[in-house]
């Protein structure tokens, strides 16, 4: 499992060398967008609308917009100083408290940690003290160019680091709009709905649960790839690297089509006309 980041947890005087490895993954089947008329992937480029011409990376630089078109340029070197500064600080943990007083809206990502050199002792005091004070702990660290408000708790026998929004991250409930204040409810229509709650309520089994959508979408790229409906673009024609036998099949029919397309067709003679006939037959 790929490391993300190394660093130390620390609660009191113990402290934790550890890493961190994504818990999650986005399974999106990611589509890209071609060009209609020739089937060519679509290019993004980073233009600039004053000088109308491309910019490389080396030409960018980062700044804030305080108000409408009016910027405070930030430099590279100011941003990596402040960065470096919250980087090189030990993960603290502030504070404990039960998971189920934190609402759920404010959690965002979650990372395994495991040991790192010299931390299995450690870890595992941590990991036991968590379980049997059911407790979670309150901490911040620097992930990605940001300082995260993060929680730390036990995920089946291995600590985990839940990223969680600051207060004035999560929207002000009365900015909704349309949400009504009271409504009253018919006890008869209360008391079925209760009802219904629990014949429905069972135990929670992630396992039960299935992306219907991405599954039909690989079903039909699949299909649509055995039956021959996929596509290769002009740039990549001729240059593909397979890794099985459907792949290298299918490469040699395109090559072989595409040899037979570029082969020149052998020169017809010429048919004599009719006036050609005459004047030989003249002679």
């Amino acid at each position: 499992m790929h490391t993300m980041w190394k660093g130390s947890i620390s609660f009191g005087l113990v402290n934790i060398p550890v890493k961190m490895h994504a818990a999650t993954e986005n399974k999106d089947v990611k589509l890209r967008q071609l060009h209609k008329e020739c089937e060519t992937p679509i290019k993004y480029e980073k233009v600039c609308p004053n000088c109308d011409k491309e910019v490389g990376s080396d030409d960018i630089v980062k700044a804030y917009e305080y108000a409408k078109n009016k910027f405070v340029i930030l430099d590279d070197e100011e941003l990596k100083e402040l960065q470096k500064e919250q980087k090189d600080k030990a993960v603290e943990i502030v504070d404990f408290v039960k998971l189920e007083e934190i609402d759920p809206i404010y959690f965002e990502k979650s990372y395994y940690l495991s040991p790192n050199e010299g931390g299995g002792n450690a870890y595992g005091l941590l990991r036991n003290s968590l379980k049997d004070t059911g407790k979670i702990g309150i901490a911040k660290m620097m992930i990605r160019s940001k300082e995260q408000l993060a929680v730390i708790r036990v995920y089946e026998n291995t600590l985990v680091v839940e990223t969680i929004h600051y207060p004035d991250e999560v929207r002000d409930v009365g900015d909704v709009p349309n949400v009504p204040d009271e409504v009253t409810t018919a006890q008869k229509e209360l008391d079925t709905a209760k009802m219904l709650i629990d014949q429905l309520t069972t135990e929670f089994d992630p396992e039960k649960y299935k992306d219907n959508y991405r599954t039909a979408l690989l079903e039909l790229i699949e299909e649509k790839k055995n039956n021959e409906e996929a596509t290769t673009t002009a740039d990549d024609k001729g240059k593909q690297t397979p890794d099985n036998v459907t792949d290298l099949m299918g490469a040699l029919e395109a090559s072989l089509d595409k040899a037979k397309k570029d082969k020149p067709k052998p020169k017809q003679p010429k048919k004599k006309t009719t006036a050609t006939k005459k004047k030989k037959k003249a002679t």
